[in-house]
């Protein structure tokens, strides 16, 4: 009988325990549970799993890593983890732990700069094996952790200028050219290109490619609003203000995220402008209320479960070893066409 059956307590069952209650060594055991069987005899192999079962035995994860000098742990800090991209990303990183055998530990910065660096100096103290990072900005400070932490590292979305890191995110000219195609297809002759402030480089890179873009397009009207979420009053603002400049041109609104494009629909819901019909709407990141609105609101969908299942691949590449050189995966979007951007 066990010390824990002995006792009646809830205390935790050793590999001691499990090797005396399977009348062997602790050697044994530790060749039974770390993959070894094939050393061990079948007679052998059924008294230990009859003991472990016996004794509800659970292997310490932090002894073993200790041991194998990997805790199976990676690291996924977000931005915002109530952006819908952010949830897909995590659904694709998430997924691919599972099938690789590892743990995911989720940190969200809420798009605090102080959040970044504290979760970044916590996971390490976690020692997680790796991290896949969606940057709120990672400057200085940051990034000098970081490299202290010497960790294998993905960011996902979001470039860090002066960091060398594996990159997985848009297409950002490809799509960007896409959508700018589609609205001036359409007939739209006064585009609005609205972004979130320009302190990450994928709003930077979408909208230098919208304005490279117009250029080429004189006879139409190129515009740009930098506005944050919170600003609701500067929204409405900018859209009315928009409006009024150019009322007899056909008028679209380009949106830079998902999140946006949900402000900008209520802005324009207040106004009393109907997209499709007053004004045109197009939107990056597919939601899932996009079809339900109105008479459906056009987005550039992007592959995020994908991007996030090869953030994890290509970390995992790194923790093992690989020293090829540093990669930019990117990902080409899809236009989801719907009322919002229909011809007059």
């Amino acid at each position: 009988m066990s010390r824990n059956q002995e006792s009646g307590s809830a205390v935790r069952a050793t590999i001691r325990d499990v090797a005396s209650a399977a009348k062997t060594g602790k050697t044994s055991v530790s060749r039974y549970l770390n993959g070894e069987k094939n050393l061990l005899s079948d007679d052998l192999k059924e008294r230990i799993e009859r003991a472990i079962t016996l004794l509800n035995y659970q292997p310490s994860q932090m002894a073993r890593s200790l041991k194998s000098g990997q805790t199976r742990l990676i690291g996924l800090i977000l931005a915002d983890i109530t952006n819908p991209y952010s949830v897909d990303v995590m659904r694709g990183v998430e997924a691919a732990c599972r099938q690789q055998g590892l743990t995911l530990l989720v940190c969200n910065t809420n798009n605090q700069l102080d959040q970044e660096k504290h979760y970044l100096q916590l996971l390490s103290s976690y020692r997680v094996d790796g991290m896949v990072v969606n940057a709120v900005g990672m400057r200085e400070a940051a990034i000098s952790t970081l490299q202290q932490a010497q960790l294998p590292m993905v960011l996902i979305d979001r470039k860090v200028a002066n960091f060398s890191c594996d990159v997985v995110g848009l297409d950002n000219a490809q799509a960007t050219t896409m959508v700018t195609d589609h609205l001036l297809q359409q007939g739209f002759e006064a585009i609005l290109f609205l972004s979130e402030p320009m302190t990450i480089n994928t709003r930077l890179d979408r909208l230098h490619t919208f304005l490279q873009r117009m250029q080429r397009e004189p006879q139409h009207i190129a515009e740009q609003g930098e506005v944050e979420l919170s600003d609701t009053a500067g929204l409405e603002t900018l859209l009315r203000d928009f409006v009024s400049r150019y009322p007899q041109k056909r008028k679209a609104v380009l949106a830079a995220n998902g999140a946006l494009t949900l402000l900008v629909a209520r802005a324009m819901r207040k106004l009393e402008l109907v997209w499709g019909q007053d004004i045109g709407l197009l939107g990056f990141d597919e939601l899932e209320w996009a079809e339900l609105a109105g008479v459906g609101i056009t987005t550039l969908k992007q592959p995020t479960y994908d991007m996030g299942v090869a953030a994890l691949e290509q970390l995992v590449t790194r923790i093992q070893g690989s020293q090829e050189p540093i990669r930019d995966q990117e990902f080409s979007g899809e236009l989801i066409v719907r009322g919002s951007t229909a011809k007059a």
